[in-house]
């Protein structure tokens, strides 16, 4: 580990392990989005992306063979195959880096060490947190937005706040952009369109988190009526987003319109409805701590705890609720943004994961030597390599302290989750996650 490069007063700290186990500290803040990833070694030698494959389910069988076809070799059955998706993972690589100069920290040389390790700790576990969490979301806003301009006379062609989730359909379980040969139901205002064509606008002017605004082109014209500035756009496979008083999309939110529990039940009816594992026993629900102060003045949630001699440990420490099937994280790391049209209101949106609602890729080949040189100290922590370079400055002075990581988040589909092998079923692409939408 190249430790002889260091000098002799600062062999003794990397020794020690001390360092390591800094780095290793810091990265256990208390931050939420990447807990519910699962995680997966992206092998050496396969290129950038990968591309997974699931297997779907066969419908029910539910009328019996009539005996006068239960002939010849076939026995009256005709072959049946389950159908199949796939979703892609890139990896790409995240860094930092920081120098200390060891002459003019030279009056506390190991505390200025410990605290750059331990601030490089707080900044990688922050970074992939919210990248976790951009995945994550980028996913369960698809499909939802609202138009921004009003048409002046009926036209094929609107424009709106955010296209994602607009831009490709599912066409036996491969991603393919919309076209006039792959079309995409869509309802707009009170009608149902079918979507042909997407273009994004060289000039973003989204106000959704991360949202791309642009224009949605359909095979026939949208009636000015429904091509109103503030009408809901929506996906025929949309993910479910939940609001309070049957709000249809963010701008309609008004001021009265906080966090209930009634909404948490219709996210966690929603996932149970899907079929979505929980996980270890409970569903995730990540809100900042606006949201869930809001949920401790609802009248019904007040109920549902009065007299429980733990109720102050709710938000305490991620305590799981049987009731309610959920487990709560507090986090700073939640979106929260100005209202659109209203001045002074924030919308705020809580999360409810199951399992597999995320998968974080870890590239397998991170502290080989061709990426990690042997002159360095690279210790990999949760994931993350930490690199300790030695002073290489004529005056061998200067040592670098960096993070690095090559991985990526990506949310898996579940197209082939449907009515027909699930009954109770929504047709959302993306099942395994409800996202709630309120002002605060």
């Amino acid at each position: 580990m190249a430790i002889d490069n260091f000098p002799p007063s600062l062999q003794p700290i990397i020794q020690q392990g001390f360092l390591e186990r800094e780095f290793q500290d810091a990265l256990r803040s208390r931050l939420a989005y990447r807990y519910v990833a699962d995680r997966e070694e992206f092998a050496v030698g396969i290129g950038e992306t990968l591309t997974k494959t699931r297997a779907g389910l066969k419908p029910s069988v539910t009328t019996p063979l009539a005996p006068n076809t239960n002939t010849n070799l076939d026995n009256g059955l005709t072959p049946l195959y389950f159908s199949v998706e796939q979703y892609t993972l890139t990896i790409n690589l995240y860094a930092a880096t920081t120098d200390l100069n060891m002459v003019t920290s030279r009056v506390a040389i190991a505390p200025q060490f410990l605290l750059n390790a331990r601030t490089n700790g707080e900044q990688a576990a922050r970074s992939l947190d919210e990248l976790a969490r951009n995945a994550l979301f980028a996913a369960y806003f698809g499909g939802n937005t609202r138009v921004i301009t009003t048409l002046t006379s009926a036209g094929s062609t609107i424009q709106v706040d955010d296209v994602r989730g607009f831009q490709n359909v599912f066409v036996n379980g491969v991603q393919v952009p919309v076209s006039s040969f792959n079309p995409m139901t869509v309802t707009v205002g009170a009608d149902s369109y079918n979507l042909i064509g997407v273009s994004v606008d060289a000039t973003n002017v989204s106000t959704t988190p991360g949202g791309i605004s642009g224009e949605l082109t359909f095979s026939s014209n949208v009636s000015v009526a429904d091509g109103t500035a503030g009408n809901t756009v929506q996906a025929a496979t949309a993910s479910v987003i939940v609001r309070p008083s049957g709000r249809t999309n963010t701008a309609q939110l008004q001021a009265g319109d906080t966090l209930t529990m009634a909404n948490l039940l219709d996210a966690v009816a929603t996932l149970r409805r899907n079929a979505v594992p929980e996980v270890e026993g409970a569903y995730n629900c990540y809100l900042d701590p606006v949201s869930a102060r809001q949920l401790f003045a609802d009248p019904d949630f007040k109920e549902l705890f009065r007299g429980a001699t733990s109720a102050n440990q709710v938000f305490r420490r991620g305590m799981i609720n049987d009731f309610l099937g959920l487990r709560f994280y507090p986090t700073t790391e939640a979106f929260v943004q100005q209202h659109p049209s209203l001045p002074g209101i924030y919308v705020r949106r809580p999360i409810v994961v199951g399992k597999g609602a995320l998968i974080e890729g870890d590239y397998a080949g991170m502290a080989d030597d061709d990426i990690a040189p042997r002159d360095a100290v690279v210790n990999i922590i949760d994931g993350v390599a930490m690199v300790t370079r030695p002073p290489i400055d004529r005056l061998q002075q200067i040592i670098a302290q960096s993070w690095y990581w090559i991985g990526g988040f990506c949310a898996p589909s579940d197209t082939t989750t449907t009515p027909t092998t699930i009954p109770t079923a929504t047709n959302a692409a993306f099942k395994r996650a409800v996202m709630i939408e309120h002002v605060g």
